[in-house]
C-alpha cells in the first residue's frame, strides 16, 4: 500500500495535521479491511472438543458441508473448508441473499430514500397493469420485506434470467397484502428493483460504500436481470467470512469499529418476529416455524438467521453472542441447524476455560483434513 505523499514546504501545523488525518485514514483503511480476529475457543468459553464433535457430525450426517466459521465474543475461534473448497473462494449464498438485499431497504429508508409504508405501484408507474386489483394497489414494501404481499402462489420465473417486475405484477394477489405469507423470490427481487429506483443505483453499487467496504467483503459478485436490477433474492457470490462479518454485523445492532453502519431500530425490526409463518416450505418444521421478519428467519432458542439453498446459514446467536457461518451444498438445511442445537449451543459457557492444547490440535488437524463427498449416484 502506498502512503499519502505530503510537501515538506507546507507550514508545520499545516504539515502536523495532514499527517495525522493521513494517518488515521490509512489506519480506518487497514481496520476496515481486516479480518475478523483470530482466539481460541477455550478463551471465549467453548471447548475445542465440543466444536470437533460438531464438526466430525456435520462430516458424517450431511451431506456435503463446504466450510463453516464459528465467531464467539467478535473472535473466530473455528474455521474449516472441506477442499477443494477455501477460504478465499466466493460461494454462492443462493437466498442468503435476501438478507443482503433487505439491508440495503433498510439503509434507503434511513436515508429518506424510500418508506416501508410506500405502496409497490409508486416506484412502477410503466410497468403498472391497465387493471390493478385492490390487493396490488394495498401491496407496501414492508409486504414484500415480510414475504406476505398477497399472492397465494410464488410467480414463475427462470432462475437462470431471473424474475420480471412486468410479471410480477401481473400475478394475481389474492390475499389482502400483510395477512397470507408466502415465501416469495420475485418479492425479493422486487425490492432490489425499488431500491435502484430510490438511489439510481443498484443494490450491489449501494452497499459497496455502506456496507461491503466497512466490512471489508471484497469483489462481492450479484447476478443482474436483463432489466438492470440486481437478482435480489439469489445470486451473490462472497466468502465464507464475509457471511461471518455480516451475520456479526447484525449481533453488535449494526455497530463496526465504532461507526453504526445500520441503524440499531432496523437491525432489531428485521430479526424480530414480523409475521407468523406456521406454513412452513417443503414440509420442513421447527426453525422454519419460528416467524419471519425482513428476509431473515426466526429461530429456535431466540436465534436469528438469513438462509439460501443448498444449505447457506448465517446464524446469530445472541444469547451466546456468537454467529455460526456455513456454507454448503445440501438438502439437509435442519439437520445443519438441528446439529447446532445439540453440539454446540450447550456447550458454550459464560467464562473462558482451561487452555488444552491436545484438543485444540486435534481440531485443527481434523479439519485439515475434510474434503467434500463425492456426489451422490443416481438410482
Amino acid at each position: 500500500m502506498k502512503y499519502p505523499r505530503i510537501p515538506r514546504s507546507l507550514p508545520s501545523p499545516v504539515f502536523a495535521l495532514l499527517a495525522l488525518l493521513a494517518f488515521v485514514s490509512l489506519h480506518c483503511a487497514l481496520v476496515a479491511g481486516e479480518p475478523l480476529p483470530r482466539s481460541t475457543p477455550e478463551a471465549q468459553g467453548i471447548s475445542s472438543a465440543a466444536i470437533r464433535g460438531f464438526m466430525e457430525a456435520a462430516d458424517q450426517e450431511i451431506h456435503t458441508l463446504h466450510s463453516f466459521m464459528l465467531v464467539r465474543h467478535g473472535h473466530v475461534i473455528a474455521e474449516a473448508w472441506w477442499k477443494p473448497e477455501a477460504a478465499d473462494k466466493p460461494h454462492v449464498l443462493w437466498s442468503l441473499s435476501k438478507s443482503f438485499n433487505s439491508t440495503a431497504v433498510g439503509l434507503a429508508a434511513e436515508e429518506g430514500k424510500l418508506s416501508l409504508e410506500d405502496p409497490v405501484l409508486k416506484f412502477f408507474p410503466k410497468e403498472t397493469p391497465a387493471d390493478v386489483s385492490e390487493n396490488l394497489k394495498a401491496m407496501r414494501v414492508r409486504d414484500l420485506l415480510t414475504m406476505s404481499g398477497g399472492h397465494d402462489t410464488e410467480p414463475k420465473f427462470n432462475i437462470a434470467n431471473g424474475p420480471s417486475v412486468q410479471e410480477f405484477l401481473a400475478h394475481p394477489v389474492q390475499h389482502q397484502p400483510g395477512t397470507w405469507f408466502r415465501y416469495n423470490t420475485p418479492g425479493s427481487y422486487m425490492l432490489s428493483a425499488i431500491v435502484t429506483k430510490a438511489t439510481g443505483k443498484t443494490v450491489l453499487e449501494y452497499l459497496r460504500p455502506r456496507l461491503f467496504e466497512p466490512l471489508g467483503i471484497e469483489n462481492p459478485e450479484w447476478g443482474v436481470t436483463g432489466e438492470g436490477y440486481n437478482l435480489g433474492g439469489y445470486g451473490l457470490f462472497v466468502r465464507t467470512e464475509d457471511i461471518a462479518k455480516f451475520g456479526q454485523l447484525y449481533l453488535q445492532k449494526g455497530r463496526w469499529n465504532g461507526r453504526q453502519l445500520l441503524p440499531a431500530k432496523w437491525v432489531e425490526a428485521a430479526t424480530a418476529k414480523q409475521v407468523p409463518n406456521e406454513k412452513a416450505p417443503s414440509g420442513r418444521t421447527s426453525d422454519w416455524q419460528q416467524g419471519y421478519g425482513f428476509q431473515f428467519w426466526r429461530c429456535q432458542h431466540n436465534a436469528y438467521r438469513g438462509d439460501g439453498r443448498d444449505g447457506q446459514i448465517c446464524l446469530v446467536m445472541p444469547e451466546q453472542d456468537a454467529v455460526l457461518a456455513i456454507t454448503a451444498q445440501t438438502g439437509q438445511m435442519q439437520a445443519e441447524l438441528d446439529l447446532v442445537w445439540s453440539k454446540l449451543l450447550p456447550a458454550f459457557q459464560a467464562a473462558p476455560l482451561p487452555a488444552d492444547a491436545a484438543e485444540l490440535g486435534k481440531l485443527r488437524e481434523g479439519a485439515a483434513q475434510l474434503t467434500v463427498h463425492p456426489a451422490k449416484k443416481a438410482n
